[in-house]
């Protein structure tokens, strides 16, 4: 389970790279590295920014804000940043793909994540937690790329579903921690449908999804 935790990420990133993403190798990647090994020392130094208590509200806040969602979606958030128009540390360098980049960032965090969960020996923690994150770096740029070129009856569902895909990773991670295996299957299930289409979209398209990195 440790070993999951700690190769999963940078795994599939390199499926990714290997069968999905195309073009140049951009400096953006150095940065996520770089910025996502600053974010695992602030997290070995800070602790916890919300104590989980016991299997209630304040346990759900912490995988949404400590375990789960932040962790994921602040990728996700600083890319936005990164790619604004003039930044300096983007200057003269290819556009980098908003997945790809996420997932990076999220390498120092699962090494951090594997030292630290190790004694736990807890499946919930070591192989739950690296399928969420990714399902939330993958899946929410899927979903924003069909908001951006696709049908309007297609649009809707998308937005609502990336809304509340990273309450419904950490809800997975909240019901699985508090042995409710029915629902926290159910909120697994439906965390990974947007990643499972978007590989399988990829893999018939054979091609990335052009609009996460277009302009």
């Amino acid at each position: 389970m440790t070993l999951f935790c700690l190769l999963w990420v940078p795994l599939f990133c390199l499926f990714r790279f290997a069968t999905v993403s195309v073009g140049p190798w951009s400096a953006g990647y150095v940065w996520a590295l770089l910025l996502g090994s600053l974010t695992a020392v602030f997290q070995f130094f800070m602790g916890p920014l919300v104590d989980p208590g016991g299997f209630g509200l304040s346990r759900w806040i912490s995988a949404l804000v400590d375990i789960v969602a932040l962790p994921a979606v602040l990728p996700l958030a600083v890319y936005g940043l990164y790619r604004l128009p003039g930044l300096v540390l983007r200057k003269g360098s290819p556009e980098p793909d908003i997945a790809d980049f996420a997932l990076l960032w999220l390498i120092p965090s699962g090494i951090y994540r594997a030292v630290s969960w190790h004694v736990l020996q807890d499946p919930v923690m070591l192989v739950l937690v690296p399928l969420l994150w990714t399902a939330i770096v993958v899946g929410s740029p899927f979903l924003i790329s069909i908001t951006l070129k696709g049908p309007i009856l297609i649009k809707i569902p998308a937005v609502l579903v990336g809304a509340v895909l990273p309450f419904l990773a950490a809800s997975s991670w909240w019901a699985f921690s508090g042995q409710d295996t029915l629902r926290g299957g159910l909120f697994l299930g439906a965390s990974l449908l947007p990643l499972a289409a978007s590989v399988v979209y990829s893999a018939h398209s054979k091609g990335p999804l052009k609009s996460t990195t277009s302009p």
